[in-house]
């Protein structure tokens, strides 16, 4: 009887973990979305899309090796666990590397959202604000869902988080100080490749995604007991995973 129920447990365990990750990579694709519209704006991606846009394009020029914006999105994700690895040594821990997974889910879901966006008509200034404001939105509210699905972080958090636990000063305060670094070395690439500030990658848009995007959070955030009902949610499905199993087990 004893065996039974710890069996069940673990199931319902295993269960919650996939479904929980499941969610997670729904919140990534939502995410995604909301930074290809950003980018696709022109008047200025999201913050940790810079620097991956300036590589990009420098890509396209012929400069560097050309990859997409989401597989440089995933060398800058693979640099900035790195970066974590360094700074806090034994302090690591190894769970945080599958930051690296998620980092890789992100890079190939921007490019997928990039290939969705690619017919949109954004060649007046009224549709470029309309796709940078509902771009922002829906980043927001893919970080409320990302958030709340409780499992290791992006990357891109991951490194303020790491500075603040070594240093001790507030997450938020080092967020801020990271996004600002990562878009000023955006701009540095820009004329390091180009000569030029490229106002595309780095413009209203961007300064407008940092005040936005996180305001956008803490209002979407409480609004979202739905979300927190479906996170808790046991699919049905678990059974077609339960009979598999055993016919795995079985054979």
């Amino acid at each position: 009887m004893e065996a039974t129920v710890s069996d069940d447990a673990v199931k319902t365990k295993v269960i919650g973990f996939v479904w929980q990750h499941i969610l997670l990579v729904i919140s990534l694709f939502v995410m995604t979305l909301g930074v290809a519209l950003s980018v696709r704006s022109a008047l200025g991606s999201s913050v940790i899309s810079t620097i991956p846009f300036v590589m990009e394009l420098a890509g396209d020029a012929g400069m560097i090796p050309p990859l997409t914006i989401g597989e440089w999105t995933y060398v800058m994700n693979f640099i900035l666990v790195g970066l974590q690895l360094l700074i806090l040594r034994r302090r690591f821990e190894p769970v945080q590397f599958f930051q690296l997974l998620i980092g890789f889910f992100f890079g190939w879901l921007l490019d997928l959202n990039m290939s969705l966006t690619s017919g949109l008509d954004l060649s007046t200034t009224v549709a470029q604000i309309t796709a940078q404001a509902i771009g922002c939105t829906v980043l927001g509210f893919g970080i409320a869902m990302e958030v709340k699905c409780g499992s290791v972080t992006m990357p891109g958090e991951g490194l303020p988080a790491a500075i603040s636990k070594l240093t001790g000063k507030p997450f938020a305060k080092i967020k801020i100080r990271v996004d600002i670094a990562l878009v000023v070395g955006a701009v540095a690439l820009g004329y390091l490749f180009f000569g030029r500030w490229l106002w595309n990658v780095v413009g209203p848009g961007t300064l407008f995604a940092m005040i936005y995007v996180g305001w956008a959070v803490k209002q979407i955030a409480p609004r979202m007991k739905w979300f927190d009902r479906l996170l808790n949610y046991r699919p049905g499905f678990r059974r077609y995973i339960y009979g598999l199993a055993r016919y795995i087990r079985r054979g």
